[in-house]
């Protein structure tokens, strides 16, 4: 299989923009050195090479399956988990007083970058169980974590999350699970989830399940949910986790994609013997939830990047070995063919999905970084405050824009196999199938598109956008002391301006008190605005890399490197940063909105 993504690249993000080995002036992060973080990334680069890979296919292939009333899955997933948890990076990211060694965060990304672009379905394995035990430390009582935490975090036991249930969907408020209190101070749950990602396997000896559920007269609406954790197997009297808490697999869905991880359909309490234990306070268990949520969702924006990285180095490879055709200046059919490389619509598709992935990543990254700062000078300092603000407002862009784009960038890279590409002869037509979840999971596009036009960019007098474009103001200023920067820099200020025009329009509507007009196209102005702040990701990465040019005097591979950084920026601000013409243009003319609104009436 071919390279899946970029060593050079990782390391030009994490140590020249965004100056990794910064962060270990701060105590949080003083116990390591950068070449420390340089190991964590080899033991990933272990991982994926010697477990993940060579099970992509056949994982996929052979998918779990539901054999009376137990998931098994393949092997190699038990392989995976071990090696994790032997290396501890399981925990990596955690306080050291929860078993963790404070790595940063910006580190710990890269890490999941090169194990997910071996196999993104495995990741999901590692990631649910540090979300979930990363909850329960957080808000769990002690007994919890060490009952339950302690043993997640060795791979031991794994965990997930149960939100979703039949009736309800995305809308959490509908939420029905219920959960009875007992003497002892237990719960007994009873309800159904659906689409539990490693929700049965047989990896392990329990699945730690947090669960959303209402307590017995709670208020109706988010307001009314409570946290539990719901073990598939309790403690005997001896204190060994031998009996059944009544967790069912009542079935398994049949994906398109990431057949790897086992989706799930969970009954609890069907015999009314599902024990649960209150996750801190009643009724604050979304708000507890949303930890792991915003974590999650992080990870899916990665995912729909690490999927596009291993798709566009399959598709260069191709391109570099297959010949057809021949250039278009040649006309001698006694020629031999060319390399499909040598086609300028070829090597488009190839840019647009280098394009994508580096500036997706670049966009995630930032966000992991304002994380880090956050740790390092104190979540009570002013500066970490305003790296909240805009981190709050910009979890569910970086979600949102590297899944929609990551789908994008997996469909040109099949189209550069042309015909193979849908066969299984070659890894696109997997890839293809599994990055096309990353839009849905963890709140679909649209959800999110409401939710950063409706909340983020209106919250605290649009406290979080004013920020943000303040940031951005920062990069183009710096720009426009380089002379070959200048023409971008200028452009990147013009669209600026074109979103924040369009955002006090928008604004305008809703303090008319139509609500439906107002957000009828939210999805236009998230992907407007995901546009335009990939830009500005671009934009950083090409003033480091023309610093690099003018002050090191590169040669060779390192010149190659920053040249190429330079001319993918220039492709994304011609090719992609168009775009907002017309979005801007839709999302300021609200004559077809009338005309939608008359049509959904009729």
């Amino acid at each position: 299989m071919a390279q899946q993504y970029s060593r050079r690249n990782l390391d030009f993000m994490l140590k020249e923009v965004l100056k990794v080995g910064e962060l270990t002036q701060y105590p949080h992060f003083q116990d390591y050195t950068p070449d420390m973080f340089d190991m964590v990334l080899d033991t990933a680069e272990e991982i994926a090479d010697k477990i993940m890979r060579p099970a992509y296919v056949e994982s996929d292939r052979k998918q779990p399956e539901l054999i009376n009333g137990q998931v098994k899955v393949h092997p190699a997933v038990k392989d995976y988990m071990k090696a994790m948890g032997d290396s501890g990076m399981i925990s990596a990211t955690f306080h050291y007083e929860h078993g963790g060694q404070q790595l940063p965060l910006l580190v710990n990304a890269a890490n999941e970058f090169i194990r997910g672009a071996a196999h993104n379905s495995f990741v999901m394995f590692t990631g649910l169980t540090a979300g979930s035990a990363h909850l329960i430390y957080s808000f769990g009582s002690k007994e919890l974590q060490e009952k339950f935490a302690d043993r997640m975090i060795t791979a031991e036991w794994t965990g997930t999350m149960c939100l979703t249930e039949p009736q309800a969907g995305s809308s959490l408020s509908d939420v029905v699970t219920t959960a009875s209190p007992q003497a002892d101070g237990t719960y007994k749950i009873k309800g159904q989830k659906v689409f539990i990602s490693a929700g049965d396997h047989d990896i392990a000896d329990n699945i730690i399940h947090l669960v959303l559920a209402r307590i017995e007269g709670a208020p109706l609406g988010t307001k009314g949910i409570s946290l539990f954790v719901v073990p598939k197997f309790r403690a005997d009297d001896a204190g060994n986790y031998t009996i059944d808490n009544d967790v069912v697999s009542t079935g398994i869905y049949h994906k398109m994609g990431q057949k790897a991880t086992p989706a799930m359909h969970l009954t609890f309490g069907d015999k009314d013997n599902s024990v649960g234990y209150l996750v801190g306070e009643a009724n604050r268990g979304l708000q507890y939830m949303f930890q792991m949520m915003n974590e999650a969702r992080l990870g899916v924006g990665m995912g729909g990047t690490y999927i596009a990285s291993a798709a566009y180095y399959a598709a260069l490879e191709y391109a570099q070995e297959r010949p057809q055709g021949r250039r278009l200046t040649n006309k001698n059919l006694v020629d031999s063919q060319t390399f499909i490389i040598n086609h300028p619509d070829v090597r488009r598709m190839l840019t647009f999905q280098k394009a994508i992935v580096e500036g997706c990543i670049g966009l995630l990254f930032q966000c992991y970084w304002w994380q880090d700062m956050i740790h390092g000078l104190g979540s009570d300092s002013e500066e970490a405050k305003a790296y909240q603000t805009m981190l709050d407002l910009m979890t569910t862009v970086a979600k949102t824009y590297p899944a929609e784009y990551g789908i994008k960038a997996v469909n040109e890279g099949l189209q550069v196999f042309g015909g193979y590409g849908y066969t299984e002869d070659f890894p696109l037509e997997q890839m293809a199938r599994d990055v096309r979840i990353m839009s849905i999971y963890e709140g679909t596009t649209g959800i999110h598109s409401l939710n950063l036009l409706g909340r983020g960019v209106t919250a605290n007098g649009g406290k979080a956008p004013q920020l943000l474009f303040a940031e951005v103001m920062k990069t183009v200023a710096e720009a426009k002391t380089h002379e070959v920067l200048l023409p971008y820099a200028e452009k990147l200020e013009k669209e600026l301006g074109r979103l924040q025009k369009v955002t006090m329009h928008l604004l305008g509507l809703a303090a008319q008190g139509n609500n439906e007009v107002f957000l009828a196209d939210a999805t236009l102005y998230m992907e407007l605005f995901g546009v335009i702040t990939v830009a500005w990701q671009w934009l950083k990465q090409g003033i480091v890399a023309q610093n690099a040019i003018e002050q090191q005097a590169p040669t060779g591979d390192e010149l190659a490197f920053y040249q190429d950084k330079i001319h993918t920026m220039k492709f994304y601000f011609h090719y992609e940063l168009i775009k907002t013409l017309s979005l801007a243009a839709r999302l300021l003319d609200t004559e077809v909105l009338t005309v939608l609104q008359e049509e959904v009436e009729a």
